[in-house]
């Protein structure tokens, strides 16, 4: 401990990084009942905390070593510190980033005047390819997270919490990918203050700092979430897990929609807007709050990084609603007779709708897919009660994602009984979602990977600005063939969830003769 709080003290920063504020969020501290604050490390000149560890690196290396120059792995922010530093310190610097980085942040370092290169398509391939340049152009690493020196020019955030605090903070909530944010300022943290509690927050899918301190000891991920590409890491820093498992006093996982709430939390208390990395604290401060019932603490979250893409906000703002619990998506059966649009739109009253798509059906009963816009989840589930005691049949999408992504955007269609027909029953339709890395040309190279016979009869995909490309897909396969598609499901490499049972398909889309 000792150690690094004098490393942390030593630390040098301010050459190119600044003292940012600590600022009080009104209108969070009000809605939640707490007394709330954010660090705001978002205005920090690249946007993002990672400036500070990476120049306190770069500002001990030899004449030499500058001589030669840095190398890094980075997928944006500790890029961007690292090449900002380099410029301040006139040393040659190479960023290694993935081919799936938007040319957003490609353009950010490249305006440092650093040298990119793109390789690979996780931060893991841009990781080994970067030490293998190292070696063989006698470049320094600059780690991004497992560093000593990088971990101390972190913690001087912890410094700069507790000199701005009017009031001691009862905990700080810290956003984890590598972990050097949390190590740096816990170390320092707990040296001045131990009763201050730290919470690191990861997200559900990307939660390798969780599941090492449940194992106690680093343990690897098969594969990571990428939404808040900034902390998808496959794996921790020994360094970071060490002083992880000594000072942090719990940790937190948020999904999707809890970001994208926090994003929109964030806009309305002071109009900045933070890539999901950044803010991925104030989401789990607000998990722990609600789940145990805190009121009348000191609560600071770090707002660690601001650099999104323009093209990722529609999808954000889709989301927030869902994560704040104040949009219902339903799937509603009415009678397919004269009138019954009209009793359901009488129960819903004055509720405003966010979308309602409806479409004549055959059958005797029509699906209704609509959105509704709800005070919190008790009012939604006594929304669902309202339209049952109706005499309607409603299912709750909400938590589904094949209906948040694409299913909202593609409602009112089934597959003709006339197919069916034709081939005499042979086909079955089976349904998978995919995640693939979002690069030119992986969506036709997916397409084309398929077998010819196989005919599509769903396809629907979004680009949503982010590193990784969804789409669903239904297919026309016959059962001999049930085998052969499984092992291309396996072989093809990318995330795959099974649809064809989700009752949401069936409502609205599933074959006639599934």
């Amino acid at each position: 401990m000792d150690d690094y709080l004098q490393k942390i003290l030593r630390a040098r920063v301010y050459d190119v990084a600044k003292e940012t504020p600590l600022e009080r969020a009104k209108n969070l501290s009000k809605k939640l009942k707490n007394d709330i604050w954010f660090k705001r490390e978002d205005l920090q000149p690249v946007f993002s905390f990672k400036l500070r560890g990476a120049f306190n690196r770069m500002s001990q290396l030899t004449k030499e070593e500058l001589s030669k120059g840095v190398i890094a792995s980075s997928a944006g922010n500790h890029a961007q510190g690292v090449a900002l530093s380099a410029s301040f310190l006139k040393c040659r610097a190479v960023i290694v980033m993935p081919l799936t980085t938007p040319i957003m942040k490609v353009r950010a370092v490249e305006s440092h005047k650093a040298e990119v290169i793109l390789f690979g398509e996780t931060y893991d391939e841009c990781y080994e390819k970067a030490l293998e340049i190292s070696k063989e152009a006698n470049l320094t690493f600059i780690h991004p997270f497992d560093d000593p020196e990088v971990i101390a020019g972190q913690g001087t955030i912890g410094l700069e919490i507790l000199r701005q605090s009017h009031n001691r903070p009862d905990a700080i909530y810290i956003a984890v990918g590598g972990g050097g944010l949390i190590a740096g300022v816990s170390s320092y943290v707990k040296a001045i203050w131990p009763e201050i509690k730290i919470i690191g927050v990861e997200p559900e899918d990307a939660c390798a700092m969780t599941l090492s301190l449940e194992a106690n000891k680093p343990v690897e991920l098969e594969s990571v979430g990428l939404f808040a590409d900034g902390v998808a890491v496959r794996k921790v820093g020994e360094t970071t897990f060490s002083i992880c498992k000594k000072y942090v006093d719990q940790m937190v996982t948020v999904n999707t929609d809890e970001i994208c709430a926090a994003i929109k939390d964030v806009f309305e208390d002071t109009r900045s807007i933070l890539e999901p990395a950044g803010a991925l604290a104030i989401a789990g401060l607000k998990k722990h709050v609600i789940s145990n019932k805190v009121k009348d603490k000191n609560l600071v979250a770090i707002a660690c990084g601001a650099n999104m893409n323009f093209e990722r906000l529609r999808f954000v703002a889709e989301r927030a609603e869902l994560g704040e619990e104040k949009e219902a998506m339903l799937a509603v059966g009415i009678p397919e007779k004269a009138g019954s649009l009209k009793i359901l739109c009488e129960t819903l009253g004055t509720r405003s709708l966010t979308e309602f798509s409806y479409r004549m059906s055959e059958g005797k009963t029509a699906q209704i897919f609509m959105g509704v816009e709800v005070l919190d989840i008790d009012d939604r589930d006594l929304l669902i009660k309202e339209i049952k005691a109706d005499g309607f049949d409603c299912n709750d999408l909400s938590n589904d994602e094949l209906s948040k992504v694409h299913l909202r955007h593609m409602v009112g269609g089934r597959l003709p009984k006339s197919i069916n027909e034709r081939s005499n029953g042979e086909y079955k339709e089976l349904l998978y979602r995919f995640e693939f890395p979002e690069r030119p040309g992986a969506l036709m190279r997916f397409v084309n990977s398929m077998r010819p016979e196989w005919t599509i009869s769903i396809f629907h995909y979004r680009n949503h600005g982010a590193d990784t490309g969804r789409i669903v897909i239904g297919v026309l396969v016959k059962d001999s063939d049930v085998p052969e598609w499984n092992e291309f499901v396996q072989k093809v490499g990318y995330k795959n969830w099974k649809e064809t049972d989700n009752q949401a398909y069936k409502l609205f889309l599933g074959a006639h003769f599934n």
